[in-house]
């Protein structure tokens, strides 16, 4: 897997500060949309890393860093004029607002941490060597243009209400099916979208009205009940 849809300094950027966790001997590899649109052949604009090092430890590692989600294990790591939020591999529960976890708990398996994430798409991640991790099936999930919740679609959706927007934005951006199991579970969830902050509602109905196939996604919002 090469970088083809990513610009040359942001990944020459990227692989430093993957290669600075790795020579310190924590594992970390590039995970989610930029591995989820190198594989689809879109442009990648940002890209995200996750690592087994601690956010102490990745403070430690880089002089310049900002602690943008420290009680998450999130640090923003600036590296040759780009950013890079790396995140510690964790676990997450306890959504008492249908949206943000109340315990995090750092953990040293990464198949753990992709096992918390929204859908297939989003769960795979990338090291150093180009090789893809995935768990959980989101290459064939790619190619068979689907959108497909990690483990149960109930679960995922009850924890973040915010992913039965995302999962219509991606399937209208896209042009992807949802998977029967994933609708199924939006539906038995979509009375738990009226938790979600009027802002970030705003914001997906947007990315969806502004993205290519706005008419499939109104569609889906419309057939799903969300609206």
């Amino acid at each position: 897997m090469d970088w083809t849809m990513a610009p040359s300094g942001m990944v020459a950027a990227g692989n430093l500060v993957l290669a600075g966790l790795l020579e310190q001997g924590h594992e970390a590899y590039f995970v989610g949309g930029c591995v989820r649109d190198e594989l689809l052949g879109r442009p990648v604009h940002d890209m995200d890393l996750t690592t087994s090092a601690r956010p102490e430890e990745v403070m430690d590692i880089f002089p310049r860093c900002v602690p943008t989600g420290l009680a998450h294990g999130t640090i923003t790591v600036l590296q040759d004029g780009w950013s890079f939020e790396v995140t510690t591999y964790r676990t997450e529960s306890g959504y008492a607002d249908h949206r943000r976890p109340e315990h995090v708990l750092f953990v040293s398996d990464v198949k753990d941490d992709l096992r918390r994430r929204d859908f297939t798409i989003n769960a795979m991640c990338r090291g150093l060597d180009g090789i893809v991790v995935d768990p959980y099936g989101g290459q064939e999930d790619s190619e068979r243009r689907l959108i497909r919740c990690v483990g149960d679609a109930e679960a995922r959706f009850g924890e973040d209400a915010l992913r039965m927007l995302r999962c219509v934005r991606f399937a209208s951006v896209l042009d992807f099916s949802i998977a029967k199991n994933t609708w199924r579970g939006l539906l038995r969830q979509r009375d738990k979208l009226a938790h979600i902050a009027v802002e970030r509602v705003r914001a997906e109905l947007e990315r969806i009205v502004l993205g290519p196939h706005p008419q499939r996604g109104l569609g889906l919002l419309a057939r799903s009940g969300l609206l």
